[in-house]
């Protein structure tokens, strides 16, 4: 039997790596203390920059990264495996990576993940969002071995909206799917939760979902709600809007279990979709 002490951070970074790193630092040693062996960070855990040209003066590659080096330092210091659920990667091409790094206690990078749907969207509230503007789409699925036991599925974001991704990640061997974010209020109230229920429904994995919060550079606004799911869809644990952490413990039994009851994974058939309109 393997059971992971796991916790999700929820921040509210603004613009500047170094408080943003110091506030992250507080509530990971507060996780390492309560016992957590695996913690996961939000989406953008470097910093928020909504100025594209601010953005593009302060991105850093990764051998140069701050933010990265700082979680990988905090990674050493408590001895934890640390999901950094991603940071903006300045790349040889000219837009950034988004892109998830998966530390070991060591401070190793175990795996990277470049998010590979990006979130270009209307909201109805009037928000605009066009991330392919200044971001490059990953192009490859990671399912990454734990150093304690178990297999973690790496998403971020945008990409909860896509279930064949998660399906593919489960079907690959991934127990427990990391769902990093800084989810918009308006889709985050209407959509947050009942997708990430869906996901972790659909794959029988427990499902970790640490968001950003609150407001944010320029008047961006997140919706928070860090949630913790079991592979039956039950939500463990849910931090509402606070800067905070919260915590469960992953039995991967359970995983097998609602696997064996619900076999869909192994339900695949082939089929054709007959007299389609062209949208």
């Amino acid at each position: 039997m393997t059971v992971i002490r796991a916790a999700c951070i929820q921040l509210n970074v603004g613009p500047d790596v170094g408080p943003n790193l110091a506030a992250a630092g507080d509530l990971i040693r507060d996780a390492a203390g309560r016992g957590a062996t695996l913690v996961v960070l939000p989406e953008v855990a470097d910093a928020i920059i909504e100025d594209p040209a601010l953005l593009r003066e302060r991105a850093q590659p990764e051998e140069r990264h701050e933010a990265l080096a700082g979680y990988r330092a905090l990674a050493r210091e408590t001895g934890m495996t640390l999901l950094v659920g991603s940071a903006v990667v300045r790349t040889d091409g000219p837009r950034f990576a988004n892109r998830s790094y998966l530390l070991g206690p060591d401070g190793a990078i175990l795996a990277r993940y470049d998010k590979i749907h990006l979130y270009d969207a209307d909201l109805p509230d009037g928000e605009v969002h066009r991330e392919s503007a200044q971001f490059a789409p990953g192009g490859a699925g990671v399912v990454a071995a734990l150093p304690g036991g178990g297999r973690l599925g790496l998403t971020i974001c945008y990409d909860l909206r896509f279930p064949q991704l998660h399906r593919a990640l489960a079907k690959a061997g991934a127990e427990i799917l990391a769902v990093p974010a800084a989810f918009a209020c308006a889709t985050g109230a209407a959509h947050w939760e009942v997708l990430l229920r869906a996901r972790a429904i659909e794959t029988g994995c427990f499902v970790l979902a640490p968001a950003q919060t609150g407001t944010h550079h320029l008047g961006r606004r997140t919706w928070g709600h860090s949630l913790i799911v079991s592979p039956w869809g039950e939500v463990l644990a849910d931090a509402g809007t606070e800067v905070g952490v919260i915590m469960a413990d992953l039995d991967l039994d359970r995983v097998r279990a609602a696997r064996a009851a619900l076999p869909s994974l192994s339900h695949d058939r082939a089929f054709e979709i007959v007299g389609a309109v062209p949208a």
